[in-house]
């Protein structure tokens, strides 16, 4: 497996699945607090830790590479996908940070909807 595939198939492994979830809300509780410091190092040092854990470690990402998900992810997920995942959480932060839940729940729903996009639209952008 080439480096490129081992970047697309991590976000899939559960550790790395469950950090990115797991940070979410408590960087959005900081930014609600504008703990500016603290809210980025929640959001994204852990993540980064998990995503070099995974990709570093002898973990077997070809299980993942080879399952329905992972066919999924290879389909769907390009890297503007990947873009507007990121665009949904700095919503989800603004949202937090200004204390406008409505702008919150954007962010949360773009998230949603860039991971499900294969799921609801069921066509490849080109």
């Amino acid at each position: 497996m080439n480096w490129r595939e081992k970047l697309l198939y991590h976000q899939i492994h559960p550790i790395k699945l469950l950090t990115d979830v797991g940070v979410a809300i408590p960087a959005c509780y900081l930014f609600w607090r504008h703990e500016l410091a603290a809210a980025v190092a929640v959001a994204v040092l852990p993540p980064l830790i998990a995503s070099a854990g995974v990709l570093l470690a002898p973990i077997d990402l070809e299980r993942y590479k080879r399952s329905p998900l992972g066919a999924y992810l290879r389909r769907y997920m390009t890297r503007t996908v990947e873009a507007v995942r990121l665009a949904g959480f700095v919503l989800m932060a603004a949202g937090a940070w200004f204390h406008q839940a409505w702008l919150l729940a954007v962010g949360v729903g773009i998230v949603l909807l860039a991971w499900l996009r294969g799921v609801i639209w069921g066509t490849k952008e080109a």
